[in-house]
């Protein structure tokens, strides 16, 4: 395969989502929102109703969220609630991006009327493929570490102080975010484009995606929960599993691609 130009193909479906502000606008302020704005009004109140209240009245209030996260004894809840309650996040959030982008990458060639123009460049039919999972798997793994990064230096800064300083990432959300959510990404992406390959509208594609994509996102919503609570090697095992899955997904999903469907003629 060509390098080249499976990252000319990546380069150009980027170029086309960057110039599409009504798609990737909302997909920002969505990760936004659950990155950035419900952590900090979630761990700002509960860190401030923890200082200003007495033990009791603490215990008493915040029992249900403590429950809920399970997380280290003895540890304040706006911990547990850091480090447990949104690391599904990490995964759907990505997950979403990426899937609303594959499913449009393929039958959207066609519905453009572009899909002649690939189907007859010298790229061959595995190299498209893997251009155009490269351009749906960028944005959303990018948009994820993006938000990443700034959830970090907000827990770090509102929790920090009662914990005894910087604490976040743990070791479990760096295996996580690095080892378990791309695995996931590609697998989904790899069902993703073999149906964007086959259906006949945008819109099929995407009611199909979200049917297909569903299992996963339950699935990787309860591995990064376990993940964090204290199950961590679990989470390299199946992190293994799923780079194992999605490499032969990858593979044979590259079948999707053919220069007849392209041009809308299959």
């Amino acid at each position: 395969m060509n390098r080249a130009r499976m990252m000319t193909i990546a380069r150009t479906d980027l170029l086309k989502l960057r110039k599409s502000r009504d798609f990737w606008i909302p997909m920002l302020i969505m990760a936004a929102l659950f990155f950035v704005v419900l952590p900090t009004i979630l761990l700002f109140s509960v860190t401030v109703v923890q200082r200003f209240q007495s033990v009791r009245d603490v215990g008493e209030t915040l029992a249900p969220l403590q429950r809920a996260t399970a997380g280290v004894p003895g540890m304040p809840v706006g911990y547990n609630l850091a480090v447990n309650l949104f690391a599904p996040l990490a995964v759907v959030v990505p997950m979403t991006i990426c899937t609303a982008i594959g499913a449009n990458t393929l039958v959207g060639e066609r519905e453009r009327g572009t899909g002649e123009f690939l189907a007859h460049s010298p790229a061959s039919e595995r190299e498209i493929y893997i251009g155009k999972v490269i351009a749906s798997l960028l944005p959303g793994y990018f948009a994820s570490l993006l938000g990443f990064g700034i959830y970090s230096i907000v827990v770090n800064v509102i929790v920090g102080p009662d914990v005894g300083g910087w604490f976040f990432p743990t070791g479990a959300w760096w295996v996580l975010m690095f080892w378990v959510v791309p695995p996931f990404l590609a697998l989904a992406l790899s069902v993703i484009l073999r149906v964007s390959g086959r259906v006949k509208s945008a819109s099929a594609a995407q009611q199909a995606s979200g049917l297909v994509t569903l299992p996963l996102i339950i699935l990787t919503y309860a591995q990064s929960s376990g993940t964090t609570v204290g199950v961590a090697g679990s989470a390299w095992v199946i992190g293994a599993v799923a780079w194992v899955l999605a490499g032969i997904g990858l593979w044979r999903g590259a079948r999707a691609v053919s220069r007849p469907r392209l041009m809308g003629i299959d």
